[in-house]
């Protein structure tokens, strides 16, 4: 690996932390949320819990009284929980979404200078194939043409690829 490519890595993982540690407070407790939410020991954890629940009040326990044998309180409090998970969620997923477009942007403005900055090779290389008497490539003027992303983005609309 090159010491640029190392050096790369290392700006974009050091912005990465200042962002997250800059994050709103309901951003990070989203985040905490989301990701305790998405492993196994959320899993584990809610199944003792209703599992104990549901034999509990199922009467399979010899001296404990059934609280909610009807199991109305436990599908209240799971759909209560169901509806703040998917708020979580949706809050951590809108800011991967913003993060994912910054990105996309990002790859874009990179993607179109170094177009541009090959196009600008392109004729310099034609005039020293020129000054060399070197035999040019037909193509070379459509090449040493900048694209013009707002064109690009039309004809893919016009397409319905857009």
């Amino acid at each position: 690996m090159t010491r640029t490519l190392r050096d790369n890595i290392e700006r974009l993982s050091a912005r990465a932390e200042r962002q997250a540690k800059h994050a709103p407070a309901g951003d990070r407790i989203a985040d905490a949320i989301t990701r305790f939410a998405g492993s196994m020991r959320f899993v584990v954890l809610h199944a003792l819990l209703f599992g104990g629940w549901i034999v509990w009040n199922l009467g399979w326990i010899p001296g404990l009284k059934p609280f909610d044998p009807t199991f109305v309180v436990l599908a209240m409090e799971a759909s209560v929980e169901a509806i703040f998970l998917s708020t979580f969620v949706l809050i951590s997923q809108n800011r991967m979404s913003a993060a994912a477009d910054r990105r996309g942007d990002l790859d874009l403005h990179i993607s179109l200078l170094a177009e541009h900055e090959l196009t600008r090779l392109a004729g310099m290389i034609e005039r020293i194939a020129d000054k060399m008497g070197v035999g040019s490539d037909p193509e070379i003027e459509e090449i040493k043409r900048d694209v013009s992303p707002e064109q690009v983005l039309d004809v893919l609309e016009e397409k319905g690829t857009g």
